[in-house]
């Protein structure tokens, strides 16, 4: 019954938030089985209009255009990442809503990843937290199975963003959904391979820019759009509640 009530909410959320980047996205999710448990969500900016809808909804909520700059270490990956690299099955029974399994669960963030190819972890052993707060991918990012737990692992682990040339659908839809992570797509085709694990980037949503302070190099973004107030919110339901679009949890 609870599942059933979940998924008419959110069918009706739905036609606000449905503008969320990349055109195959449109069909957002219609369900989300990760109850919230998240850190403070940064600001997003408003990088293209709101479509009318969502434009009103957020003028009822006093949403206004605001900017996210992220900063520190970067991590680098290839094409085809999957879910399973990103969290392994066997991990799938943690509970995110449940504090101290959402740490644990942050722990195995990208543990699946071949340790020959990629011999420095995410998370150092023994560590819940990661010290790259950005993360940088090639094409087809979050692949496989449509597990939530996938962009709940990496915001755990303390990730911000992760930058990509194309995402696989289900990633896309499952970060905005759940508020964990920003899914931000790179306008420059093989930016990854110029950029190396433990290079400082900088991040700017605002002006659609990636800086490698590293190397000096700069690469563009495409605009995070429409999805931005609705990770900025922590997540779909945290938006409609937001927006007035469903009940608060009080009421």
């Amino acid at each position: 019954m609870a599942t059933a009530a979940t998924a008419l909410s959110l069918t009706e959320v739905a036609p606000a938030v449905l503008a969320l980047g990349p055109a195959a996205s449109r069909a957002f999710l219609h369900r989300s089985l990760v109850a919230p448990h998240r850190r403070p969500a940064l600001k997003c900016h408003h990088s293209r209009p709101l479509t009318a809808v969502a434009a009103a909804a957020a003028a009822a909520a006093g949403d206004s255009p605001s900017t996210a700059v992220f900063h520190g270490e970067c991590f680098v990956v290839g094409d085809n990442i999957d879910t399973d690299q990103i969290i392994p099955a066997e991990h799938l029974t943690l509970v995110p809503s449940k504090p101290d399994e959402y740490r644990k669960l942050g722990s195995f963030a990208f543990v699946g990843l071949p340790s020959a190819a990629y011999p420095t972890p995410f998370v150092a052993p023994g560590e819940e937290k990661s010290r790259y707060a950005v993360i940088i991918g090639g094409a087809n990012f979050g692949c496989g199975s449509s597990r939530e737990h996938a962009p709940v692992a990496l915001g755990a682990a303390g990730a911000r963003a992760v930058l990509a040339e194309s995402y696989a659908r289900i990633f896309f839809r499952n970060s905005v959904a759940t508020g964990e992570v920003y899914p931000i797509e790179l306008a420059d085709t093989g930016a990854w391979k110029e950029c190396k694990t433990g290079d400082v980037v900088t991040v700017d949503l605002a002006n659609c820019i990636m800086i490698n302070h590293t190397s000096g190099k700069q690469h563009k973004l495409k605009p995070i759009g429409d999805a931005g107030p609705v990770i900025e919110a922590g997540g779909i339901f945290a938006y409609a509640r937001k927006t007035g679009m469903i009940a608060s949890k009080s009421a």
